[in-house]
């Protein structure tokens, strides 16, 4: 099996494992949109969203071993692809038309970045002082797109899809470097690389699980899109790594994240919107025995035309100009 078909086979388990995460850390959101941090910890089900991301991250490394950002990044499309079923799934409900058609869409784009991202394995790496610069940077972009303020579930959502990016990028350094025979397997580029890893990873898990509060389809759709603008900024323009075919390779590679932009989008804005629930009839209460109105009330509360309603509930009248009694 070549490196490029070996990369997209653990992107394609690594997407679905990832899909099942967030689609476990929307449910839990949504059921505890008050909790806090700390209430989320001590439950059965987070743990459950953390093992997932956890296999699906393993699956992710290995794949950045045998394939470039450029080709393992834009796989990271098809979680939102697995996530729609599976949501329908735990939903009970059908798949609709138009998600099939954003996830088409979605497909369709991502063949044709996968004909020009196609490359050997990746062998260059980020230096210390070139990891240390792009920890900068993001944590500087991170820090303004999750300052408070309107819409904090979109901002949090593109933060945690450049964290996860950057996280990529560093890992797969990390990836390289340990299984490069010539140099010894944990050198001090590796230890600090690794650790710039971990909080990248973990920062994106927490930024992921606050944008989920307002619902799947958006945020993930921002996560999705985001994250591998930013690693393949990074493979780019620091590592490297080059587009197959020259100018047509390049415009067949921007046409195909555009129609998987589309598809994301298309995909991201198909959750079907909650029936509203029946709101149930009064139910009328007879009256107990002795409870029945006073004849005068009976007919003020029936209308300004008394003369309109039972004769028996009117009082009696006496002569014309004279006044009348009960």
């Amino acid at each position: 099996m070549s490196a490029t078909l070996l990369a997209v086979v653990l992107s394609l388990v690594s997407a679905v494992a990832y899909a099942g995460a967030a689609v476990a850390q929307e449910r839990l959101a949504s059921r505890s949109a008050d909790a806090g941090m700390l209430r989320l910890l001590g439950r059965g089900a987070w743990w459950w969203s953390v093992g997932l991301n956890a296999g699906a991250a393993l699956l992710h490394v290995a794949a950045l071993k045998y394939g470039t950002l450029t080709l393992v990044q834009p796989l990271g499309a098809l979680t939102l692809v697995a996530a729609v079923p599976l949501g329908a799934r735990l939903a009970g409900r059908r798949v609709s038309a138009v998600e099939w058609r954003g996830t088409a869409l979605t497909l369709a784009g991502l063949c044709a970045v996968l004909v020009t991202a196609s490359g050997p394995a990746p062998d260059d790496v980020l230096s210390v002082p070139q990891a240390l610069a792009v920890t900068g940077a993001t944590a500087a972009l991170i820090g303004a797109l999750a300052r408070p303020g309107a819409r904090p579930g979109l901002r949090h959502a593109s933060a945690s899809g450049v964290a996860s990016g950057v996280a990529s990028a560093l890992t797969q350094t990390v990836t390289v470097a340990v299984t490069d025979r010539s140099g010894p397997l944990l050198s001090g580029q590796v230890v600090v690389v690794a650790v710039l890893v971990a909080a990248f990873a973990a920062g994106g898990l927490l930024l992921s699980q606050t944008a989920y509060k307002g619902g799947l389809g958006a945020p993930l759709a921002v996560v999705t899109l985001a994250n591998p603008i930013a690693a393949a900024a990074i493979g780019l323009s620091l590592l490297g790594e080059r587009l197959q075919g020259g100018a047509a390779g390049l415009l067949l590679a921007a046409a195909g994240a555009a129609v998987a932009a589309w598809g994301v989008v298309t995909l991201s804005r198909s959750a079907p919107v909650p029936p509203v629930p029946p709101v149930p009839a009064p139910v009328a209460v007879p009256a107990e025995r002795g409870d029945e109105p006073h004849p005068v009330a009976a007919v003020l509360a029936l209308g300004p035309d008394p003369a309109a309603y039972e004769p028996s509930l009117l009082p009696r009248q006496q002569n014309p100009g004279h006044l009348t009694s009960l």
